[in-house]
């Protein structure tokens, strides 16, 4: 019960004092992606998750789904800053029945390729953990090769396909693969 408070509250601070610390004094001691920090999205913040989901998608969602995620009682919608609390990633989680699924992940263009992507899914994987999940699944483009060998690293499983599932340039569709992760039950 202590360790859910604590992650709970963990979840809503914002100020990390270790990484202004080694930013600061040590940087070279640590990455880039090292010194970035994960916080709860607010409605605040949805200028700039709109900024990186058109950025980072052919057909982004709506403001209004992103409005109607925050407000959902099992969704988790988390942020990611850099180290000058630039954001730079974000994801939506629904989490419920023992199962997270990931909704929508999404890295700015930019930010890609140094090793983000990584830390985000462990940081979902974590949390899902805590909130007793047993599996955690995604969809992705089988295209998105990159994306889908991160997976795999990190453990994950095909479990299935959705044919035309994502919209194409060229008007078709494209099938979604479903991956899957069994956690551990944590001690």
């Amino acid at each position: 019960m202590i360790k859910r408070v604590f992650n709970i509250v963990k979840g809503l601070v914002t100020y990390d004092a270790d990484r202004e610390f080694y930013a600061k004094v040590f940087p070279d001691t640590l990455n880039r992606v090292d010194l970035m920090r994960f916080r709860k999205m607010s409605k605040t913040d949805l200028p700039e998750v709109l900024e990186i989901e058109r950025a980072g998608y052919n057909y982004p969602w709506a403001e209004g789904v992103f409005h109607d995620c925050l407000k959902a009682a099992h969704y988790d919608c988390w942020v990611c800053e850099d180290a000058e609390n630039k954001m730079v990633a974000f994801c939506i989680v629904s989490t419920a029945v023992g199962e997270a699924t990931v909704l929508n992940l999404c890295i700015s263009p930019d930010e890609r390729k140094q090793g983000l992507g990584g830390k985000f899914m462990r940081h979902i994987i974590e949390t899902a953990q805590d909130r007793k999940a047993e599996s955690v699944f995604l969809e992705v483009r089988p295209s998105n090769t990159a994306a889908v060998a991160l997976y795999e690293s990190l453990g994950f499983n095909e479990i299935g396909m959705r044919p035309g599932y994502y919209k194409t340039e060229n008007g078709e569709r494209e099938d979604a693969l479903m991956m899957a992760y069994t956690l551990l039950p944590s001690e």
